[in-house]
């Protein structure tokens, strides 16, 4: 239980969301026992919206030319605030909600990243304002924007191109984790390249000299990439992977296909990355005498840190419950019991919490932000958002101390365990769009240092013309 009493709005929000309990972890259940990845979230998108259409929201279904991704509003006229939802699954990741490794079914899909809470919490927030809204409790418009294709890419940049944030003052989301605690740290903005290189074939021992080899142009690709990477930030990274290498040993390979993401903390080193990577694929065609097509497939931003958001939504964390029973903690302390020894994991929080999150096996009491002045080494789709609208983002425990993302474990924990943090995360949100809606300085301060930490490079989408999310995820 928080240590504050809550106001009595809050307190209303979360009399709400409390109300609505068993209705929310159905919802949350059926998107975990049905999960569907990444564009293909059909009845999933449906789920939520179908809830949204019950209160009353306005849906546009197909934003961004993403026919799952979706934006729900309520309300008349201004302050307009947000939150987001996610909803994808996570190919080969079925797991069933037991302390050991067992698949509902091999090689399908599972909910390894908690995406059916997160797309649910965010949920219970939105109808929890608009009923107070319905009351005359507050003033104002909220949108939900159903986000699809995180983990295979991202959809908010399509969302973020057509224009679905563009009326909004501030958004307040969340991820599944295993503390509790805002965000106030960045992350490595990213560019996705296809390069195919077309040679010719011939028999590589009769006559070698006949062809020209797609693969020798590859193989040339990667190794001058090897050697750009002394010459680039320590804080950079570069992925690539060979999608097709041709067919036969003894056939000199026609053509050949490798994918490349370039990663850095800055927008403008990725594009300076890439545009060398580019180079050398076509100085690669060249030496070989190939053909290249190179193709961008995806890009996006890196997080624009608000910690005005952040600070508030710390704030409201001390004011949210944390219902965890006895069954559940039982089932935490099994489930952490098969991760064996979990203490890399607690460099991620501070220090001086360490101790305390050794002991238990849900780490339930909110900290400071973490990752205050970092950039993490990975890449989210929520940064085309951030620079877009000031966004505050924060961790809610779903999952076991230590428990990894994209783990087994986190499947698990997902169908009821992790709900407990889920509407811990619910309430945060509602509490946090309560405060947006009702003080005008909040939202005037969160917007001034979303302009002073925006205001060195203006946004413009890292989407290549054309791009198509559909050919991105089934190539």
């Amino acid at each position: 239980m928080s240590e504050r009493e809550p106001e009595s709005l809050k307190q209303t929000l979360f009399d709400t969301i409390e109300a609505e309990r068993g209705r929310l972890k159905l919802i949350a259940r059926d998107i975990w026992e049905n999960p569907e990845v990444a564009l293909q979230e059909s009845e999933s998108s449906e789920r939520l919206q179908s809830a949204l259409r019950e209160e009353g929201f306005e849906v546009t279904a197909g934003v961004g030319g993403i026919e799952t991704a979706f934006v729900a509003r309520y309300g008349e006229g201004t302050p307009v605030v947000g939150t987001m939802g996610e909803f994808d699954a996570l190919p080969g990741m079925s797991q069933q909600a037991k302390a050991e490794r067992e698949p509902v079914e091999v090689n399908a899909p599972g909910h390894g990243c908690g995406h059916n809470l997160f797309g649910v919490g965010s949920l219970a927030a939105a109808i929890a304002i608009k009923r107070s809204i319905d009351r005359g409790d507050l003033s104002g418009s909220i949108v939900f924007f159903g986000t699809p294709a995180e983990e295979a890419g991202g959809g908010k940049m399509y969302m973020v191109r057509n224009g679905a944030f563009d009326d909004v003052d501030a958004v307040i989301s969340w991820h599944p984790g295993w503390y509790n605690a805002p965000g106030k740290g960045s992350c490595l903005a990213v560019d996705a390249f296809d390069f195919t290189f077309q040679g010719e074939t011939s028999h590589a021992a009769a006559s070698p000299e006949s062809g020209r080899s797609a693969l020798d142009a590859v193989q040339l690709l990667n190794t001058g990439v090897e050697f750009m990477r002394e010459h680039i930030s320590d804080a950079a990274r570069i992925h690539y992977v060979i999608h097709n290498g041709g067919s036969a040993a003894n056939v000199v390979p026609g053509e050949a296909s490798v994918e490349y993401l370039v990663r850095a903390p800055e927008r403008v080193e990725v594009e300076r990355i890439s545009e060398w990577v580019c180079d050398i694929a076509a100085a690669a065609a060249q030496m070989s005498r190939t053909d290249l097509t190179a193709t961008k497939t995806s890009g996006m931003y890196g997080v624009l840190p608000n910690h005005t958001l952040a600070d508030a939504i710390r704030k409201n964390m001390e004011y949210a419950d944390f219902p965890l029973d006895d069954e559940r903690e039982k089932f935490a302390a099994e489930l952490r019991e098969t991760l064996g020894d979990v203490e890399d994991s607690l460099q991620y929080i501070p220090e001086s919490e360490r101790e305390a999150a050794r002991e238990v096996a849900m780490f339930t009491r909110p900290i400071n932000a973490p990752d205050e002045g970092q950039t993490g080494s990975y890449s989210t789709d929520s940064g085309d958002v951030s620079w877009n609208v000031p966004l505050g983002r924060f961790r809610a425990a779903t999952w076991p101390v230590g428990t990894p993302a994209h783990s087994w474990q986190a499947v698990a924990a997902g169908r009821d365990l992790g709900t407990v943090g889920m509407e811990f995360a619910a309430k945060t949100i509602a509490a946090t769009l309560a405060d947006l809606l009702e003080d005008p300085e909040l939202r005037q301060q969160a917007r001034a240092e979303f302009e002073e930490r925006s205001a060195d490079h203006e946004y413009e989408s890292p989407l290549p013309e054309g791009a198509d999310p559909y050919k991105l995820v089934n190539r």
